[in-house]
Order: structure tokens, then C-alpha cells, then sequence
């Protein structure tokens, strides 16, 4: 990995007590070790930045409640794959797309609820039907996840 790659891709940030609270860009996360409120967890040792390892994975020094991870987190596209772990809700296979489960061309909404993560042949085959219209059986059933269950997976 040559240094302007390593440079651009984010830092995994883990609270006081290891609990993962997001990512951080590669530039944040240098700031920080700078400002001894974190310390590097992992990193490359062949490489440094200072008296740091270059950072792969960062931990605060202090806890921070972070209330706000526990709070519903906001839907996306790429949420709903993370939230599903990239597993097709109908067969398990890796997916690579999201399906309403009621489809937007009938009043489905986009939202958690109505939307599960799904390969492509199966998004295919299911169509603009229900589950139960295109004789598919969900293997899952969508929830809202929280800001930490997505910032874990």
C-alpha cells in the first residue's frame, strides 16, 4: 500500500472502553494522537508519523458518552446492506442490492422497515410483488438499527 493510499483511508475510532464509535479521517486521527486524546490500537509499525505508529485503529484516552450512538440511525442504502451484513434476505447469498418489501412502485416506502438488503437474482424474481405474491419467504425482518449496531457492522 503506497503512502498517498494509506493517507486518504479512515481510522477506525474506539471509545475508552473499545466500543467502536465510527470512523475518523486519516488526518482527524493523526490531530488526535498529536492532542494525546488517543492513542493508537493498531497500526503500521514500519511506518511512522512522529513518535506514532501510522494508525489504523485509534482509541480515546478518556470515555465519552455517546448517547447519541444509541439513537436511530438515518437511513441509507448503504445502511440497509450493513445492517443486513451483505446477506440476501431471501437466500442468504452475498447481496448487493436492497428490494422494498412492499415496492415503491405500489406505495412502499424508503425506509427501515420496508427495505431489506438482496442479491440480485433474487431482486429479479421477486419483482415489483410482495414476498408472499412472488412465493419468497424472508429469511430476516427489517428493523431500525441504531447509530452503534452500524457503526459495529
Amino acid at each position: 500500500m503506497n503512502t498517498t493510499t494509506v493517507a486518504l483511508s479512515s481510522v477506525i475510532l474506539l471509545n475508552a472502553s473499545y466500543e467502536p464509535l465510527g470512523k475518523v479521517s486519516f488526518k482527524q486521527a493523526v490531530r488526535m494522537l498529536f492532542r494525546e486524546v488517543a492513542t493508537v490500537e493498531e497500526g503500521h509499525n514500519d511506518r511512522m508519523i512522529g513518535p506514532h505508529p501510522w494508525p489504523q485503529v485509534i482509541r480515546l484516552v478518556r470515555y465519552v458518552a455517546a448517547k447519541w450512538m444509541y439513537r436511530p440511525a438515518g437511513y441509507t442504502r448503504t445502511g440497509v446492506l450493513k445492517r443486513d451484513r451483505h446477506r440476501c434476505a431471501y437466500c442468504g447469498r452475498r447481496a448487493t442490492t436492497i428490494d422494498h418489501v412492499l415496492p415503491a412502485s405500489r406505495g412502499g416506502p424508503w425506509s427501515w422497515l420496508n427495505t431489506v438488503a438482496a442479491c440480485e437474482p433474487c431482486n429479479l424474481r421477486k419483482g415489483a410483488r410482495t414476498p408472499q405474491e412472488a412465493r419468497m419467504q424472508l429469511l430476516v425482518q427489517p428493523y431500525v438499527p441504531t447509530r452503534a449496531q452500524l457503526a459495529a457492522g
